[in-house]
């Protein structure tokens, strides 16, 4: 699976990502909303095996794709769109970029193409986020994607010696219609 944006390539992880998935999921900014506290080698390869296993789900529905940056034809973080269980109603998003790539809307474009191809591909009827409240430029992005704050869970979530309230988001398949009007989705599937 490989789709283009303007400024990125959403492609399938393989093995060998690991290294960039630690580089990244090292920093102390990256780990400030997250429960790990540091990472290993270990731990990035697992979390690509994680992906790695979801290409070969059939039927898949599960993409978390890495984020290659064009430019510099380097993995950046990654985003994708997965459902519960196949066909289902409804699927949810997720992303993460390296912190040295923040504030450029990167994540931004890569959730624009990600949401839509979830319409698309899974025909679903709404698409949901959660995330750590406190985690304030995440919730901008899925803002400009024209998600609504459905709610906000107290203290959901304990790690780091605190509890951490969540927020949940979600747009629905014709309030994304409505969005992509005013907001165009500039992405396209690549053959592989």
């Amino acid at each position: 699976m490989k789709l283009e944006t303007e400024r990125l390539i959403l492609r399938d992880f393989v093995k060998e990502d690991w290294g960039r998935v630690l580089e990244y999921q090292s920093d102390p900014l990256y780990l400030r909303y997250n429960k790990w506290t540091e990472r290993t080698p270990e731990a990035a390869q697992e979390f690509v095996g994680w992906f790695l296993d979801q290409q070969i789900q059939t039927p898949r529905i599960k993409y978390q794709l890495a984020v290659v940056l064009k430019s510099i034809n380097q993995l950046i973080g990654n985003c994708g769109v997965r459902m519960e269980k196949a066909n289902d109603v409804e699927a949810n998003i997720g992303y993460e970029l390296n912190p040295q790539y923040w504030n450029y809307g990167y994540a931004t474009e890569a959730a624009h193409a990600v949401v839509d191809f979830g319409f698309q591909h899974f025909g679903v009827h709404r698409i949901w986020a959660d995330l750590v409240a406190d985690n304030v430029g995440s919730a901008h992005v899925l803002e400009k994607l024209g998600m609504k704050l459905e709610g906000r869970l107290r203290e959901k979530t304990y790690f780091k010696r605190r509890w951490w309230d969540a927020l949940v988001y979600a747009i629905l398949a014709d309030e994304w219609e409505t969005h992509k009007q005013t907001h165009p989705v500039q992405w396209k599937q690549l053959e592989e």
